[in-house]
């Protein structure tokens, strides 16, 4: 992680501030402060924010502000937000049913890693991961903080289709197919909770600083029970304050 932020010109309406080269977790912590700083401080001429895994993108408009204003600016927010210990400010937790059809690739993660399923299991749901950063697709979370005894290569050949709210696995990463698409990540497991509807605000139910935790399902039944009535629109994700 740098010391201090490394400016770079994105076109005429655009900066991109990087905080480091390396993706970890207090980089991306820094890089989701600056987010929530600007945000709460209604920067002058900023548009849009779009953060990833060590650096925040800021689209700007030229006609009220200028790149370097700008710089000033963000410079000024960082060396307050320097020595804050940011913490995120909520747990999501993700109802998820483990192998079988929804998660196909649970038996050939297990014999990957020497462990049985039921520890991978054990392992997967355990930590609160943080989200660094949403991509791929619209809602798609990057999930930081898996069990090294789980890292798993990618499929030698992506499936054309995968089915929505498909919890994989891919190297070190772990994360969750917001909606149908192809993708070449190890699936062991789905949940049924929509996690991108454009119809509703905001449409994803994650975003990047958030933890998020996969809490295994007992039975397909209890699967069906939580579909259902996320179908009805009487489904509420469970959100918790950290510990």
């Amino acid at each position: 992680m740098y010391e201090f932020p490394l400016f770079l010109s994105a076109g005429d309406q655009a900066l991109v501030v990087e905080f480091g080269d390396s993706i970890d977790s207090e980089t991306n912590r820094r890089v989701h402060g600056l987010l929530r700083a600007v945000e709460r401080k209604t920067v002058n001429g900023v548009i849009d924010l779009v953060p990833s895994y060590r650096s925040l993108l800021i689209n700007y408009d030229p006609l009220v502000t200028t790149a370097s204003e700008l710089k000033e600016r963000i410079t000024s927010l960082d060396s307050k937000l320097r020595d804050r210990a940011l913490k995120p400010t909520r747990v999501v937790k993700l109802p998820t049913l483990y192998g079988g059809e929804h998660g196909p690739d649970l038996e050939f993660v297990a014999e990957h890693t020497g462990l049985s399923s039921e520890v991978v299991v054990n392992l997967h749901s355990e930590p609160q991961y943080l989200v660094y950063m949403i991509g791929f697709s619209p809602g798609f979370p990057y999930l930081g903080g898996m069990p090294e005894q789980l890292a798993t290569p990618r499929l030698e050949t992506p499936r054309i289709e995968i089915t929505a709210g498909s919890v994989g696995i891919a190297g070190t990463q772990t994360g969750v197919y917001p909606l149908g698409s192809p993708g070449g990540w190890q699936l062991i497991g789905r949940t049924p909770v929509r996690m991108f509807d454009p119809d509703v605000e905001p449409p994803s139910v994650l975003k990047s600083g958030d933890l998020v935790q996969f809490v295994p399902l007992d039975s397909a039944d209890e699967f069906s029970e939580i579909e259902a009535l996320v179908a009805e629109g009487r489904y509420r994700v469970v959100m918790e304050k950290p510990a």
